[in-house]
Formats: C-alpha cells, sequence, structure tokens
C-alpha cells in the first residue's frame, strides 16, 4: 500500500466532503466529529458522485438515487437492489497532516 498526502486537518473541516483523485481513484475523504474517513466516491449504482451528497451520522447518501453508505467501512445500508459496497481507504493523521492509503 502507498500513503498519498491529502491536506492539513484545518482544510478538512467537520462535515466537509472532499474529492480526490488519487493512483487513478476518485475517493471521498470527509471529517466527522475529528475522525477521518475515505470511500470510493463514486456511486455503484449510476455512476454518481458522492461527495454531492448528504452526510448525517455515518450514513452517506446518494445525490442521485438515495442510496445509503456507511462511510466508516463504505458497506451498502440501504437501497432498493443490492449494490456492491463501496471500497474504504485507511486514513492517517501524522501532524496535523492527513494520508490516504490505498
Amino acid at each position: 500500500m502507498t500513503k498519498f498526502l491529502i491536506d492539513k486537518t484545518s482544510n478538512i473541516p467537520e462535515g466537509m466532503l472532499r474529492n480526490i483523485t488519487i493512483g487513478g481513484k476518485e475517493i471521498l475523504v470527509l471529517n466527522q466529529r475529528g475522525r477521518y474517513f475515505a470511500i470510493n466516491n463514486i456511486c455503484s449504482h449510476a455512476g454518481a458522485e458522492l461527495h454531492e451528497g448528504t452526510l448525517k451520522n455515518k450514513e452517506l447518501t446518494c445525490p442521485w438515487n438515495g442510496a445509503k453508505w456507511n462511510i466508516e467501512t463504505g458497506e451498502l445500508l440501504w437501497f432498493s437492489k443490492e449494490l456492491k459496497n463501496q471500497e474504504s481507504y485507511r486514513v492517517i493523521v501524522e501532524n496535523n497532516n492527513v494520508f490516504v492509503e490505498i
């Protein structure tokens, strides 16, 4: 696995849904209550960009179809049919720097 520097913690405020591209992957990075998470940013149903969705507690809702994903694990929580879980990535915070491992 490779560790990529994303940004400073101060540039990723709580509740912000940030889209980044690293290693050829579209990844959503977010800060929730001082904990940082990263999952695949593209909905596995119709290709919506999940960073345009809404976040409530640990649930990220797709802006196009309402599918709900767990931000910690990428697990599908709700949709009218079965979808592939989103890939989740390890986030490391060191000296106020946010890194994602892919």
